[in-house]
């Protein structure tokens, strides 16, 4: 039996100031925007120095990154426990639909824009890894439809994936106050959909 070793009691404080300064920072930044969020505010809410936070997020962009990075893995998470039922591929683009759209009503207008802003910059600060784990996943339910021949044998799943996601969040950043967004939002899933179908 493997032994796991407990996090020394100055790494558990450690950890616990960072989950401090992400919750007040991601409160700032419902507030506010990242880009007005005021730093003095976030580290008087967490009860810690000003510099804590500079040696937790390098920049408030950090703040974002883990955000993101934590959003993706649950969201691809509970993607994968719903695909893994062997569910249609409408089910999965709606069930991914769903998903993010609790995102986005968790997260806020504000802070959703920033997320998605930042997700998609040039100019994000470097992370560990390039992958995304929600395009991963839908990437690979398109692989098993086309497997099964119900997706066409020239599309290529990440890209699809990519344009998939893409789309959606375009139509949730630019009809969030629109009354006909979510029949926007089904009639783009059935597009997606037919533009895969094998003929």
């Amino acid at each position: 039996m493997a032994v796991v070793d407990k996090p020394s009691a100055r790494e558990a404080k450690r950890l616990q100031t960072r989950e401090r300064l992400m919750g007040a920072a991601i409160a700032e930044f419902k507030r506010a925007g990242m880009a007005e969020a005021d730093v003095g505010a976030i580290v008087a809410a967490a009860g810690v120095a000003h510099g804590t936070f500079f040696f937790h997020f390098p920049t408030k962009q950090h703040v974002l990154l883990e955000l993101e990075r934590r959003e993706e893995e649950r969201i691809a998470k509970q993607l994968g426990r719903f695909a893994d039922a062997k569910r249609s591929l409408r089910a999965i683009f709606e069930e991914a639909v769903r998903l993010v759209l609790g995102l986005e009503r968790r997260l806020g207008p504000i802070l959703f824009k920033d997320f998605l802003a930042l997700h998609f910059s040039q100019s994000r600060p470097l992370d560990e890894s390039n992958e995304h784990p929600v395009i991963v996943r839908v990437a690979q339910e398109i692989e098993r439809a086309q497997r099964a021949g119900r997706v066409a044998p020239a599309v290529n799943p990440t890209n699809s994936a990519v344009f998939f996601l893409l789309g959606l969040y375009a139509l949730l950043t630019t009809t969030h106050d629109w009354p006909t967004q979510s029949s926007m939002i089904d009639d783009y899933v059935a597009q997606t959909l037919r533009g895969l179908e094998a003929l």
